[in-house]
């Protein structure tokens, strides 16, 4: 497996680096002309993480106003719902940077996730350009990871019709609540130019061990034995 393990002292020790480090990559793509679209993540660590970017994009005069906003998963519920993503990355960071709502492209969880999964799918290839078969493709996308190494919302014993699909986004339901959520898939996953993997909490340690063992049966792990190159952020052990 190709990947960059960059280990960092604490969370936020992580949260800085990273919001540095992308940063630099949407500063790039400004002076190249280049668009920059990226997926978020959900969870405590990517809360961390948006709001350190609010403060370091300010101190370093770092414009947020050509970056498309996707998502590498959703839960079915409301936008202004507790456990939406949206709103954790509304909250942390578009109000606070000022993020222009033609640039965000969430997810409807507020509809089943076959037709939250279909609309963001169809919203993805529309800003991409990338129609018919094509898999289009993000310029980077943020991950967690869960203690049972699941990523996005691709979680461990996930059907078929999850693990092989063929779409860029899917519905799922997991064994985490609320059940109902959709997805990126692995293949739109292994499509993405960027992947940056932020593993972080108390108890990750054996998910992420597991994942980078060549033979690794995660959802993580599969991430890393399929694409060609993948950074993995932690503070952990391992």
């Amino acid at each position: 497996m190709a990947y960059e393990l960059i280990r960092v002292a604490d969370a936020t020790a992580l949260a800085v680096l990273v919001a540095d480090q992308w940063l630099d990559r949407v500063e790039a793509a400004a002076r190249a002309g280049a668009p920059h679209r990226v997926a978020l993540a959900g969870g405590r660590i990517t809360e961390r993480f948006l709001r350190t970017v609010a403060t370091r994009a300010v101190d370093r005069g770092v414009r947020l106003s050509d970056v498309d906003f996707f998502w590498g998963d959703e839960r079915c519920v409301p936008p202004d719902d507790a456990d939406s993503n949206h709103r954790l990355a509304r909250e942390a960071l578009f109000t606070p940077m000022g993020i222009d709502s033609s640039r965000i492209h969430r997810v409807l969880g507020e509809l089943d996730a076959a037709a939250g999964a279909a609309l963001a799918e169809q919203e993805l290839r529309r800003v991409t350009g990338m129609h018919g078969a094509k898999m289009p493709q993000l310029d980077l996308v943020f991950l967690g990871m869960g203690e049972d190494a699941h990523v996005a919302s691709l979680f461990p014993g996930a059907t078929a019709a999850v693990t092989e699909s063929v779409g860029v986004y899917v519905g799922v339901i997991g064994p985490k609540p609320p059940p109902r959520r959709v997805t990126l898939t692995y293949r739109a996953l292994v499509a993405a130019s960027e992947v940056w993997v932020l593993a972080s909490g108390a108890g990750k340690e054996p998910a992420l061990r597991d994942s980078l063992e060549s033979a690794s049966g995660t959802p993580l792990g599969r991430v890393l034995r399929e694409r060609s190159q993948t950074r993995i952020f932690t503070e952990l052990s391992v």
